[in-house]
Parts: C-alpha cells; structure tokens; sequence
C-alpha cells in the first residue's frame, strides 16, 4: 500500500469502527424486526385462514353501513373508522376501529359480508404492530412525532456510511477477481475468519442495504421526502378540497379524540362514498379500503387495489366527501409517471416486494444477518486493540531519545 493511501485507509477504518460500535446495536434491532415483518400478511393469512374467508352466496352482501350497524349492535366494539371490502364473494369484509380517548387502538375485526355476524379479531395484529413500532420508532414515545423516527433514520445514514467506508476498505488488489469479492475463507479460524465472513457477506448484501437504507429515509425526514418528490414527481396543483394528512404521533392521537365527537356529531358513514366508488370503478376492482377522516374533515381516503395485484403500491386513491358524494380526487396508478411509480412502490421496494416473493426473502435474509456484522465487527475491534497493546512497546523500556 502506498504511503498517500496508508493514513487515509486508517482514517476510514476509525470511522467504520466507531460508527459501528455507537450504532451496531440499533442496526441489529432494525434488522430483526424488519425481517419479522416481511412476510406478515402471508403470516396472517395463513393463522387467521378461518376467519378471513366465507362461504360464497347468490345473496347481496350487505352495504359498509349495514355491515357497521350490525356489528354495533352485537357489542361494543368502539367507533369504526375504516372498511375493508373485496369483490372476492367468499373474502371477508374487515372492520377496523378509532383510537380510544387513550391512544389505544381496539383489535379489527373480520364479519361476514352477508349477514354481518363477527367472524373474529386476527391473530397476529397487535404483534405485529408492536414489531412495526419498533422498527420504525424504537416504541419511544411520541411514535412518529418523537425522537425514535430520527433515531432510525439517522441510523440509516450512518449504515450509507458504512456501506461507502466498508467498501473502499475491502478494495482487494485483484479487484476483478470474482471469487476474492464473493467467496468467504472458511479454512481460516480467530480473527482471520471474522475478518473473512464481515468482508465477504458484507458485499452479498450491500446492494439488499443499500436500497433499505435509501427508502428507509423517505419514512424518517421531510427534507428526504421532499428532495425525493422535487426529484421523481410531477409538480402537484394545490386542491382546495384535498385535506392535509394528519399528523403522527401521542400528540396526533389527543388531537383525534378531541376531533372525534365533532366527526360523531356530523354521523359521516361509507355507504354515500361506497355508491360513489362503485359508479366510478364498476366493480373492476379488487380490494378497496374505505377511511374516514381522523379530524373534522368530510373527505374519506378511498384506496383500491386491482384483481391481479400483490403490491401494496399498484392502487388507486380517491378523495370522496362523506356527505355529497362528490369525487374531490383521483389519483390513478395507470396515469403516474415512472418517478411517481417508484414513489408511491417505496415501501414494496424498501422490503423487496417489488421482486415477489424472492426478492422479499432476499431482503428478509439480508435484514436476519445484521446482527452477523454487529458481532463480528466487535470481535475485529478487540482483537486489533489487543494486537496494538502487543506491538506496542512497554514506556517503561524505552531509552530516552528512543
């Protein structure tokens, strides 16, 4: 190695290493759960089997408010603010429901399309909602309002760090050799292995973290998500009807359960909306989830997703007034530029969906093996300290002018 390259490889190797014992603990955390989570709705369709589908009937199947109505009267489940409906005749239909006064969110719950009788609440749900909050905000208060957002994605720019630092220190000098950049030396043992496996490994999946990293941050900072919208999407006309999406967060939920009663007192219901909706669609559609407002607002979010479509991201949006049925938005899939595809498909692409089911196991691995780069890079830090304190000369034997 040449005398230029020696100290600025030393400099990047202190960055690495500090970087990566102030913030491997958390990486190990986020990689965890991100795995736990990227199969959860194959999970949850598989536990909760039984109460997701119906025997499919000639009968008419009841109207979101029927559907609500029903469900009201058979107990007390809390306010719904949110239906789930499907063109499947055998799917059930999902009620979710408000947060309480106290920020709690009750269990949603699936019925029967036809007559409206509680199948049950999922198995599953509140799991993974727990995982959900501690990967994106490490359950600290606040959730999205509070310091765990930043943390995460702070994080994140610190992994883009190690990614870009890890790389130019791993530079082999066959570069071109592509068993030097893909094959681990499992015949080594002790430092010479870690070194081997954190090397090795670390290039399969920088690319896999890469992508993570770069989506992650839309989820952390406005300015990310801002600069990404400049970037990719086509200037957006402001609509005077269009409501702002409420903020995240305890303070978001207070200010929901203050908003409640005024929302309560204007008796919003679905069934105005789901006309509207199915005059415009004409039953092409797969699955549509119909959401009232959190606040005061009388516009309900409308999102549909095709027949033939497992992506969370290929979905049509709308903006419907609860009380005119007036049309206030239509966001189509079909008519998004690129850019704006790739926008709305941050959180398939973030966990792989965007590749099926493949590429959601590559990513799930990827995201497992973090806690592999914690370990081993902890035990090459003590043992190049251990090595330094060997080299290193006792003060006590040294001849003055030495």
């Amino acid at each position: 190695m040449s005398d230029v390259r020696r100290p600025i490889k030393a400099a990047l190797l202190q960055v690495h290493s500090l970087a990566g014992l102030a913030l491997a603990l958390l990486w190990a955390v986020v990689g965890l759960t991100g795995a736990t989570m990227a199969f959860e709705d194959e999970i949850e369709a598989s536990l909760n089997s039984h109460i997701m589908r119906v025997d499919a009937s000639a009968r008419r199947r009841l109207t979101p408010d029927e559907l609500v109505t029903r469900l009201q009267s058979a107990g007390d489940f809390g306010r719904a603010s949110a239906v789930t409906m499907a063109s499947d005749p055998s799917a059930a239909a999902r009620i979710r429901f408000a947060r309480s006064e106290g920020g709690a969110r009750p269990s949603s719950v699936y019925v029967d399309p036809y007559d409206g009788h509680v199948l049950g609440s999922p198995s599953g749900e509140d799991f993974f909602a727990t995982v959900r909050k501690l990967h994106r905000w490490l359950l600290l208060a606040g959730d999205g309002n509070g310091m765990g957002r930043k943390i995460t994605g702070t994080a994140a720019i610190g992994l883009i760090v190690m990614l870009i630092t890890g790389l130019v220190l791993r530079w082999p000098h066959r570069a071109r050799s592509v068993k030097m950049w893909l094959k681990p030396n499992l015949g080594l043992r002790g430092r010479g292995l870690h070194r081997s496996l954190h090397a090795v490994i670390g290039t399969w999946v920088l690319p896999v973290y890469l992508v993570m990293t770069l989506t992650g941050l839309w989820y952390s900072f406005e300015w990310y998500k801002a600069g990404a919208n400049w970037l990719l999407a086509r200037p957006q006309p402001t609509d005077a009807g269009m409501q702002p999406k409420p903020p995240r967060g305890a303070a978001a939920d207070k200010r929901e359960a203050k908003t409640d009663s005024s929302a309560e007192a204007k008796s919003l219901a679905f069934d105005r909306v789901w006309t509207t909706f199915l005059q415009q669609e004409k039953n092409d559609y797969g699955r549509v989830l119909l959401t009232l407002p959190a606040g005061a607002g009388t516009a309900v979010r409308v999102r549909s997703w095709p027949r033939d479509s497992s992506l969370e991201s290929v979905r049509d949006e709308f903006r419907i007034d609860a009380v005119t049925g007036h049309v206030i938005s239509s966001d189509r899939y079909a008519d998004k530029t690129f850019g704006e595809r790739v926008l709305a498909g941050v959180l398939d692409i973030h966990r792989g969906a965007i590749l099926g089911w493949p590429g959601k196991l590559a990513f799930m691995l990827a995201a497992a093996m973090m806690p592999l780069f914690a370990v081993t890079g902890l035990l090459l830090y003590l043992s190049r300290r251990k090595h330094r304190r060997l080299v290193r000369p006792p003060m006590g034997r040294l001849v003055p002018g030495e």
